[in-house]
């Protein structure tokens, strides 16, 4: 017999309200600022199977990593789960995992002697050992150098404690306290999970619990279905690039083709490029959570977090690749790779489904991890950059607000100046940056750090330089991303993804300017309004409202007359390879010979 909706509906929020519980369990408790102040970290409920049932409110792209961690878990521990059992594991190749960082800390669910379910926790650890401070050194060349590997293996056994595994995370990492206080945070947000889920076992019994769950998996199929259903038939491709690595970088394409046909879904990752010596190689769990996100994002109505509503998909990631490496290839910095994924599924549906999707943002998150001494003591600080979005077609590009792909945040300044030997100087936005159209992407983000200690390191990885944020219906590539090291000699650009450690010492400052979200639309189109309305905000000035919109404001107004004449003369000029609001944006950096083919910025520095 089914059960009644109302009930199945109290059900489905009661799980997801403890996901969210767990969350913020760990939001209170945690202890290093990459978790308490960016949430670098994800909750959710399984069920007795291992499938997904619950997702809590952090990072997005963690959706999908659940599942192929689980399968791992039951793999190896499917007959050896016990009440009091608790479960740590990271490992790309052997447990699912995505990098090392990223540390699972997961317990099962046991009532009445019965398995009913899993509390899963997901937290960047702040560092995990391995060649750099932060463990996210772009320049690895295997896993092995980028820190302790760890499988599925008991951390908490009945109970008691597993005091080795404590000795020996104690002993391979750079910040020990803050890594077992992240890992504690963990494990209270389980056992706060584990005493909510035995209630709700208890309120509606073992079996009627189990059939509800199933019931609420097969609805997130229907959902997820009808949701393919109303999009049509075909099939569409769209490849983005990541710039590439080191002073001489090649460019490395990701290619999606999607494929709709009823109510199945088939994304074909082939013809992205094969795996790299260097740790931007994407373990598969992560670019099938950029999948289903996408999926999420573009359906017109929720579809819940139960891992049912993954059935109509199939994905298709070819191995040795950049989205499937093999062993041993390093991954540490994989993330550019699962940011840049949902930057080329939403190219592909803005072909499928145009009037859902805007154009290109930043690009994801910037990370560098800044690490030295303060006070006697080892610091590493991991910084996650992001907040420029692409326009819509009926709204401007939103600046400040996290990347569809997480819900990161950037750390307060006054929280960085009061750890670290680090004076943040500017963080805003960029003037006369993102890309024009009748709705113009959002600015780039500027944050400027002056190092007050001896000497800090800094390990990073970047992107969207030289392959500009796409834009859609006649609107321009968002602006390009730098990073620059600025002392009493000047100024050296870094390269998009430094392959080795960068030293900035006393008294230098380094400089992070994010790119810009592209524009939708022809900027000749955008309200002279609209225009004024961003030189009054200091987002763009007069000089560049003339130049790229045609608006001219003399006296804080909109002249009518010239504007109409600017923008008769800029519609019948001939196109420059050299855009005029690119020209605005570099000449301050120094950047005067340059060509935009397309999206691809050439430049000499």
């Amino acid at each position: 017999m089914k059960t009644d909706p109302i009930t199945l509906e109290v059900l489905k929020n009661a799980l997801s309200s403890i996901a969210d519980e767990m969350a913020l369990v760990i939001l209170r408790t945690a202890y290093s600022s990459i978790v308490r102040d960016s949430m670098d970290y994800s909750t959710g409920l399984c069920d007795r199977h291992g499938r997904v049932i619950a997702h809590g409110l952090t990072m997005a792209l963690h959706l999908g990593a659940f599942p192929d961690a689980m399968r791992a878990l039951l793999r190896d521990y499917g007959d050896d789960l016990k009440e009091g059992d608790v479960f740590v594991f990271n490992d790309p190749y052997v447990a699912g995992g995505m990098h090392l960082p990223d540390v699972y800390i997961v317990k099962p669910v046991v009532v009445a002697g019965e398995v009913e379910g899993f509390c899963c926790t997901l937290v960047h650890q702040i560092d995990m050992g391995g060649i750099a401070p932060g463990s996210t050194a772009v320049y690895s060349h295997e896993i092995f150098q980028e820190g302790l590997r760890i499988p599925p293996i008991k951390m908490i056994q009945g109970g008691v404690p597993n005091e080795t595994f404590f000795k020996l995370m104690h002993l391979n990492t750079r910040i020990p306290d803050k890594l077992a206080g992240d890992m504690r945070a963990q494990i209270a947000a389980c056992n706060s999970a584990d005493r909510a889920f035995t209630a709700l076992v208890e309120r509606y019994g073992s079996d009627g619990f189990r059939a509800m769950l199933d019931e609420l998996h097969d609805y997130a199929e229907r959902l997820a279905r009808a949701e393919i259903r109303a999009l049509p038939n075909g099939t569409w491709s769209f490849t983005d690039y990541i710039d590439g690595l080191g002073e001489n970088p090649q460019p490395i394409p990701l290619k999606a083709t999607v494929t709709i046909e009823d109510d199945q879904m088939t994304v074909d990752w082939t013809g992205s490029s094969p795996q790299v010596k260097g740790a931007i190689n994407c373990p598969s769990p992560f670019v099938k959570s950029a999948v289903h996100l996408i999926l999420k994002c573009a359906a017109q109505q929720e579809i819940p977090n139960f891992e049912g509503a993954l059935r109509p998909l199939t994905i298709v990631l070819p191995e040795g690749t950049i989205v499937n490496p093999t062993q041993p290839a390093a991954c540490a910095a994989r993330a550019i790779i699962g940011w840049r994924a949902i930057d080329t599924l939403m190219g592909v549906f803005a072909q499928i489904v145009p009037d859902r999707v805007g154009a290109a943002g930043e690009g994801g998150v910037t990370f560098p991890a800044f690490s030295g001494w303060h006070k006697g003591r080892r610091f590493v600080l991991a910084e996650t950059l992001a907040g420029s979005f692409g326009a819509m077609r009926q709204a401007d590009g939103m600046f400040g607000i996290p990347n569809p792909g997480g819900n990161l945040t950037n750390q307060p300044v006054e929280m960085i100046e009061s750890l670290y030997p680090i004076e943040i100087q500017a963080y805003g936005m960029i003037p006369n940056s993102g890309g024009p159209g009748r709705r113009r992407g959002a600015p780039g983000i500027l944050r400027r750090y002056r190092v007050l200690g001896e000497e800090i390191v800094i390990v990073m990885r970047a992107d969207r330089q030289r392959f500009l944020p796409w834009a859609l219906e006649g609107g321009q590539p968002g602006t390009p991303s730098f990073h620059l090291v600025k002392s009493a000699a000047g100024q050296r650009v870094l390269p998009q993804n430094p392959m080795g450690p960068v030293s900035v010492r006393r008294e230098e400052v380094f400089e992070h300017l994010g790119a810009g979200g592209a524009g939708v639309g022809d900027p000749l189109e955008r309200e002279p309004i609209r225009v004024l309305d961003d030189v009054r905000e200091e987002r763009i000035t007069a000089a560049y409202a003339f130049d790229v919109y045609g608006v001219a404001i003399e006296g804080g107004r909109v002249d009518e007359e010239k504007t109409s004449s600017r923008r008769r003369y800029l519609r019948s000029a001939i196109g420059a390879d050299r855009p005029a609001y690119l020209q605005h944006y570099l000449k301050p950096l120094g950047v005067s010979e340059f060509r935009l083919e397309g999206r691809e910025l050439q430049m000499q520095k």
